[in-house]
């Protein structure tokens, strides 16, 4: 099933009128990642005031926000396996608790961004998406399209969804910044988390990467690495991977991994400082 076709004089009436951007805060820079149901409520607020901020700042500028689950979701997805696919009664009760655990957390992502001044709208996939083996199937894009048509600042994260395959899974923010980049064509895609960007060498952190191309990967490759804590969506290299299929296929876009950590860099970011490391197709 193919996605609903976005009215394309809306759509690029949209795109002159903004910048559109998309930005991720990532589990591990939002929630402690090894303590389950701990979120970083501090950076979450700072966060936020960083993004209002640069919103204030940059009149043109337009976000869809993304978030990971961290220490929310991704321990009842790994133990009950959730997103290599869900098909048992007690797979359907973990389906169930990595959704809540998921929602919980946006809740307080939602709540933080509105206590800065945003007009945020949380667009959970659960309820609105349909995957195929893992992949975006069908999703009815107009709704998050119109948010952004009245300066709403439409909020998604890692979610459950059913999937016509699998019965359920579990799709990552990056899954879901794949796929409606084509259709909104933003002009970057930040990726905020801990770490100053793709290290050449983790965990040893010592040689940063600055640029990744698809010319140059099986050079970086070698000290790429998942997640130093529970992740069941990958970590760095799945992260890295997606990256370059979507620059890829949309040359004209980039993504930047870099750290939400330091203070006033999600700002820095948003207003065009680049930072971290910056995935583009080659030249």
């Amino acid at each position: 099933m193919l996605t609903n076709p976005l009215d394309t004089d809306r759509r690029l009436k949209l795109n002159n009128m903004i910048r559109l951007e998309f930005i991720k805060l990532g589990g591990s820079l939002i929630t402690e990642k090894d303590r389950p149901g701990t979120p970083r409520l501090n950076v979450l607020d700072r966060i936020a005031a960083e993004i209002a901020a640069a919103l204030r700042e940059d009149k043109t500028l337009r976000l869809v926000l993304g978030h990971g689950s961290g220490s929310f979701g991704h321990y009842p997805a790994q133990r009950y396996g959730t997103r290599s696919g869900v098909h048992t009664p007690e797979e359907w009760l973990g389906f169930a608790e990595v959704w809540q655990q998921a929602a919980q957390l946006n809740r307080l992502v939602v709540e933080a961004l509105v206590s800065a001044g945003m007009p945020a709208i949380a667009f959970p996939p659960s309820a609105s998406v349909i995957a195929q083996d893992g992949k975006v199937a069908s999703w009815d894009l107009s709704p998050i399209q119109s948010a952004l048509q009245v300066s709403l600042l439409p909020v998604i994260y890692g979610d459950v969804v059913f999937d016509t395959l699998r019965g359920g899974t579990i799709l990552s923010t990056e899954d879901l910044f794949s796929h409606l980049a084509p259709h909104l064509h933003p002009h970057r895609i930040l990726l905020a988390g801990i770490e100053s960007g793709v290290w050449a060498d983790y965990p040893e952190r010592t040689q940063l990467v600055s640029e990744i191309t698809p010319h140059n990967l099986p050079l970086v490759a070698p000290g790429l690495s998942g997640s130093a804590a529970t992740d069941v969506t990958g970590g760095m290299a799945s992260k890295v991977q997606l990256s370059l299929e979507l620059v890829s296929q949309n040359p004209n876009q980039q993504v930047l991994i870099f750290s939400g950590e330091q203070p006033g860099y999600v700002q820095r970011a948003l207003l065009g400082d680049r930072l971290g490391t910056l995935i583009t197709s080659d030249p």
